[in-house]
């Protein structure tokens, strides 16, 4: 059997998830957009998975139901039959043993937990095939919008590694799961972000690339475990968006922009790079908008 078909059969199982989050979903349903039997859709999914097809849909709506209960203070019971539970008591059960805590308790007080952050199983295959020379290919670069936008006093809550000079290095020394974490961060003044740290704020023994979020600089929440809280300073970040692109075609997308930052001189805009004032910083590719990479500078002969 093509090992593509039956990523592409995975792929579409996803999608049907996703798509009818709110609706009952059968093995028959999944085994139908697979293009499989329910036996045989069941174990490709677990085996490109690392789950079972309703271990992977019970967290997947668990995480949604806790961003809702996060964000919006809704009555449980709505939320546990809005996400096709049958009961209050069965939501709270599920809940607690996803995130060790209850659902009303994390509605008042809402901590930071691990979020179910799932990833395109398309996109990761065809990651590992291009690799990450691939992604850092020189390449023409289409257009690309430039803004410079100014970063206020902060602090920014994240996990460092040891050697990691680039996300797959750090995806193998910590693992991929930092961001469900970061991503339930409620006090979080903008999204996750993969971090390049400037030397002043690289702890002796770890990596310049790290993941974080920016909070507050009152920020005073949990420190989830194996987390450090470190304060940044205000700062001018020069930010470099690339054109939108198709999902599989992200890797292009990173290396294209990658090359224009590269050859970029912020002097056309009174500026000068200061990376040594500030993290550089990553934002998840996401194709309907476009890579997203910003740099710190500084006004030129400011310094």
């Amino acid at each position: 059997m093509d090992r593509w078909e039956v990523i592409n059969a995975v792929q579409r199982m996803q999608n049907y998830m996703e798509e009818n989050i709110h609706r009952p979903i059968t093995m028959g349903d999944l085994a139908r957009a697979s293009g499989y039997s329910q036996w045989h859709s069941a174990r490709i999914f677990k085996e490109y998975t690392g789950k079972s097809p309703f271990e992977y849909l019970r967290s997947l709506r668990l995480t949604k139901a806790a961003r809702i209960l996060r964000d919006e203070k809704p009555k449980i019971i709505d939320v546990a039959l809005d996400f096709v539970f049958d009961s209050h008591e069965g939501f709270t059960r599920a809940f607690f043993k996803e995130f060790g805590v209850s659902p009303k308790k994390y509605s008042n007080n809402p901590e930071p937990v691990k979020y179910f952050m799932p990833y395109r199983i398309r996109d990761y295959y065809l990651t590992l095939q291009k690799g990450e020379r691939k992604m850092h290919e020189e390449k023409k670069p289409g257009t690309v919008f430039v803004q410079v936008v100014e970063r206020p006093r902060r602090k920014a809550l994240l996990k460092r590694g040891k050697k990691a000079t680039h996300y797959f290095d750090y995806c193998e020394e910590v693992g991929c799961d930092v961001w469900g974490i970061l991503s339930s961060i409620k006090e979080a003044m903008y999204e996750p972000a993969g971090m390049w740290l400037p030397e002043n704020l690289v702890v002796p023994g770890t990596s310049t690339y790290v993941q974080g979020v920016e909070v507050p600089v009152d920020y005073a929440g949990a420190i989830p475990e194996g987390f450090d809280v470190i304060e940044l300073p205000a700062c001018t970040m020069m930010v470099f968006q690339g054109e939108p692109y198709e999902d599989d075609k992200f890797g292009e997308a990173i290396g294209e922009l990658r090359v224009l930052i590269k050859k970029y001189n912020p002097e056309i805009y009174g500026f000068e790079w200061a990376d040594e004032e500030a993290p550089r910083i990553q934002l998840e590719p996401q194709g309907f908008r476009g890579y997203i990479e910003a740099r710190p500078v500084r006004p030129v002969n400011k310094k």
